[in-house]
């Protein structure tokens, strides 16, 4: 039965209960630069299985360590293990897999002790909960130009301003502070803190060499600012020297990890598995007591029972396991750059990584990223990220990240011969 709208109820003050709250009106103004990731919307596509997808840069399932997690997880529910797995936790994290962690980045150069590590829901939310640590509204950020999307997701929601990071570049530290201030308004906005992913980032697959980190480390110590490091790719290098992580060379620079100002962001989503959603913070003491007391705020703590799987088959072959997907991305890297070589015409680059799991393609300056992939999509059946959504200043229309780690070497050749074909028509 339907109601006049003049004969329906009202509440308190005249306005009518009978339409639906106005929830925008209600969020918080943070809620404004919240935005669908394109990515998520592209991963659709992979069950669609006439679509040859170069878009979701997530590991290949089939190089899950499936029947090494089945049997740590009956191990872990097993005997007087299960209480503890299915119980609330410390907030810090599992102690063996902090443990497990203390001599991994050892390895890695990094020598601390549990008490510099916490464990996170993968290393997005180390991201959130360092968006929320350091920035007040109009602050500024230093990120690259282009950068991780899921970090500009993460930071958005803390209303700062961004400048560009530019390791080579000769700006200076003053440039900075001044830009800062002066997108600060009223009483001006700080600079809080330079982020990078230095190994194989996401989207570019480059690498920072050893200098480029120092002048990193050398910026923020003139601006006094915090450095934090998305060290999601590290472990797949499949070229190349390795390079000291940032925090290994701020340690070298002052004499121990609570004397320093990098914050490293690690996690077994690319190397073990991604839905179990582990990972950690390794930084100085300060830093990490502030991030368990988030962390308690949040969740109280990442499931006991991942992380004692993790650490059980971290513990019994995660070398392996590397190695074995090193050896399968490595050939589907090749794979594609020798495909764009044959496919791609003249006016068409992109980056050759040492390791990670992306290429990154420069168009012609009249290419739009967007346009180009619905007409790919359209005609090709391929699938691909545009690139604009990388820059926080939505630049980069003329670009696109492809991705390798999910397509046989087979559907990278004809993937990549169809998307060569949708270039040369536009």
């Amino acid at each position: 039965m339907q109601q006049d709208s003049a004969t329906m109820p009202t509440a308190p003050g005249g306005a009518s209960t009978g339409h639906g709250l106005d929830w925008p009106a209600l969020f918080a103004t943070r809620a404004e630069r919240m935005k669908a990731s394109e990515i998520r919307e592209l991963l659709k596509l992979l069950d669609q299985p006439d679509v040859i997808s170069f878009a979701g840069g997530i590991p290949d399932p089939a190089l899950f360590p499936a029947d090494a997690f089945g049997a740590a997880l009956t191990s872990a529910l097993s005997g007087d293990s299960k209480g503890a797995a299915l119980q609330y936790s410390v907030s810090e994290g599992y102690k063996p897999l902090r443990d497990w962690l203390v001599t991994r980045m050892a390895s890695l150069g990094v020598e601390c002790s549990a008490d510099n590590i916490m464990i996170t829901s993968g290393s997005q939310q180390a991201l959130d909960y360092l968006g929320k640590l350091f920035l007040s509204p109009r602050d500024t950020a230093l990120v690259g130009w282009p950068t991780y999307l899921g970090a500009l997701q993460a930071f958005n929601a803390y209303e700062p301003s961004y400048d560009r990071l530019t390791p080579l570049g000769n700006r200076s530290a003053a440039d900075y502070r001044e830009t800062a201030q002066g997108k600060g308004g009223p009483g001006g906005g700080k600079v809080k803190f330079a982020y990078a992913s230095a190994d194989f980032a996401n989207p570019t697959g480059e690498t920072l060499q050893a200098s480029a980190r120092e002048n990193i480390l050398d910026l923020a110590t003139e601006l006094d600012i915090a450095v934090i490091e998305d060290a999601a790719y590290q472990s797949l290098r499949y070229d190349g020297d390795e390079v000291p992580p940032l925090l290994a060379l701020d340690i070298e620079r002052n004499g121990g990890i609570d004397n320093t100002r990098t914050i490293y962001c690690g996690s077994f989503s690319k190397t073990l598995a991604p839905g179990l959603r582990v990972g950690w913070v390794c930084a100085a003491k300060p830093v990490i007591s502030k991030l368990v007391l988030m962390k308690q705020a949040a969740d109280l703590h990442s499931a006991t029972l991942n992380q004692m799987a993790i650490h059980q088959v971290a513990s019994d072959g995660f070398e392996a396991q590397v190695a074995r997907i090193k050896a399968t991305y490595m050939a589907r890297r090749d794979a594609m750059l020798a495909a764009l070589a044959r496919h791609m015409p003249e006016g068409v680059t992109w980056t050759r990584p040492d390791g990670g799991m992306f290429v990154w393609v420069t168009l012609p300056e009249h290419f739009d990223g967007a346009a180009l992939l619905a007409e790919s999509i359209r005609i090709e059946r391929v699938a691909f990220v545009p690139g604009k959504a990388f820059f926080a200043d939505g630049s980069g229309a003329n670009t696109i990240r492809l991705s390798f780690s999910c397509a046989s070497e087979a559907m990278i050749e004809e993937g990549i011969m169809r998307l060569g074909r949708v270039v040369r028509g536009g």
